[in-house]
């Protein structure tokens, strides 16, 4: 039976923790979507929203739905049956995407690339190249590989298309990156960005969230996709006024309100750095302290919001996980499809610490000793203090001894 006293220890990589702040904002009377009042919100959510994506060209826009749902937006409203796309699998995520290209009648051209690196550059060029006729009309990419831990160059996969003179879109999958690693949509001309609202923007899922270029716009007129509930056309009507073609999420609304003011609250920068600097920590814990390996396959694929850690021979990755659990009531992420068993994935987005990060740390190291893994008890979590003991995302200010003496003094905490 597992544990239920105490506080669930979430590190799967999204959804991800909640802050307290969040959960009571979105704690609200149901009132309504069609009032002259309603527009603050809306147009407020939908504005912050292009900060985040560094877009100041963009349109953003809300559906209730998971990111899946912003996939299928994407391609739908800027695409017509049979247009052909290129697309790299290196994952269960990016395979998921050109499954649904697949699914809605595209002609994907697919790249097989090994589980642990990213989107491939030279074979993108290449391609992209021998395309005079421009019969490709869209590259998918997926920034942030959650199920292998594997972050891509996308300013990389914007100057290789430059390179080749192609025009196609650039559509990015920015779920598990989008408010926690630095994506620049004007800077890297992305023509759609597909996020959700369960990972770097910490709040439950229900929202799928897009973003959109004034190229993609304009392609949205010409392309012949059948869509009807994800048509941009009546969200664009609609959110000219402030509303939103049928009922909107509210309650997830205030709660995306609250979660933007406190991401600006921190800073986009300050943000991007916290995520590195705890995520070098668990990096640190599992090779140098367990003397594991990442999925990951060189330090340039590092994802700074999951790390995907390989187990010992002989250990199956989903025991670990299942221990962790039901005895420790940690919950970490599992392997999927190629990588099932193989690994056990730790999320470090969104709201967290050091120290929220060492409970998850300690249960995966006690419940890798608890299935036979020969780690050292303890290593992973040396590890990872000593890096964060010796880092800091913001510099740290050192006290003198005569400070420390007034504020002691001045305080009242001294009694002489």
């Amino acid at each position: 039976m597992r544990r239920t006293t105490g506080r669930n220890f979430l590190f799967v990589p999204g959804p991800t923790n909640i802050p307290d702040r969040v959960q009571r904002a979105m704690i609200v009377a149901m009132e309504d979507h069609r009032s002259s009042r309603f527009p603050d919100l809306s147009t407020s959510v939908l504005s912050d929203l292009k900060k985040v994506f560094k877009t100041d060209d963009g349109q953003a826009f809300i559906f209730p739905s998971s990111g899946t749902g912003a996939w299928e937006a994407a391609l739908t409203n800027t695409l017509s049956p049979g247009d052909k796309v290129l697309a790299s699998s290196f994952g269960q995520f990016s395979h998921l995407w050109i499954d649904m290209a697949q699914r809605l009648g595209f002609d994907v051209v697919v790249q097989e690339v090994e589980w642990g690196e990213g989107v491939p550059l030279e074979w993108t060029e290449e391609v992209l190249r021998a395309d005079p006729k421009h019969e490709i009309k869209a590259v998918l990419a997926c920034h942030n590989e959650t199920a292998t831990g594997v972050t891509s160059d996308i300013a990389g996969l914007r100057r290789v298309m430059d390179a080749a003179g192609h025009p196609a879109l650039l559509c990015v999958d920015a779920v598990s990156s989008l408010a926690s690693i630095d994506f620049r949509m004007d800077e890297w001309r992305v023509d759609l960005a597909v996020s959700g609202s369960q990972k770097g923007l910490m709040l439950p899922a229900g929202l799928g969230i897009l973003a959109v270029s004034p190229k993609a716009l304009e392609a949205t007129k010409t392309a012949q996709s059948k869509r009807c509930y994800f048509d941009l056309a009546d969200m664009i009507a609609a959110n000219a006024s402030g509303y939103f073609p049928y009922t909107p999420a509210l309650p997830m609304l205030y709660g995306l309100r609250e979660a933007l003011d406190i991401i600006f609250e921190e800073g986009l920068e300050e943000i991007f750095s916290r995520h590195h600097y705890l995520a070098e920590g668990v990096r640190a814990a599992a090779t140098e302290g367990w003397g594991l390996s990442l999925c990951a396959k060189e330090p340039k694929w590092y994802s700074d919001t999951v790390s995907a850690v390989m187990v010992p021979e002989g250990i199956n990755g989903a025991h670990v996980i299942d221990v962790a659990f039901r005895r420790y009531n940690l919950a970490l992420g599992a392997g999927l499809s190629k990588v099932a068993g193989k690994v056990f994935r730790i999320g470090h987005l969104g709201d967290l610490n050091e120290l929220m990060l060492m409970g998850a740390i300690a249960g995966a190291e006690m419940a890798m000793l608890d299935v036979g893994a020969e780690v050292r008890p303890g290593s992973g979590v040396a590890a990872a203090s000593n890096y964060w003991r010796k880092h800091d995302p913001v510099p740290k200010r050192r006290v003198s001894k005569e400070e420390q003496f007034y504020e002691a003094h001045s305080t009242g905490s001294v009694q002489g």
